[in-house]
């Protein structure tokens, strides 16, 4: 089970600490911790999708949504 979570949940939280510095968040309050977090999942979740599509398939994709 520990090799599983290893593999599977660790290595983005590692990725996002290491991006953040690895110490704090920037901002305070529960509110902006949320925010700041959520807006480190989304670019880390976008790096991930552009390394695995490549940017051509990923602009192809985003001028298909709805405005």
């Amino acid at each position: 089970m520990m090799k599983t979570r290893m593999s599977l949940a660790e290595h983005p939280f590692g990725t996002l600490k290491h991006w953040m510095g690895a110490e704090h968040f920037l901002t305070r309050g529960n509110s902006g911790v949320k925010t700041e977090m959520s807006l480190s999942v989304m670019a880390y979740n976008l790096k991930r999708a552009i390394n695995v599509l490549g940017v051509e398939k990923m602009i192809e994709g985003a001028s298909k949504m709805p405005a």
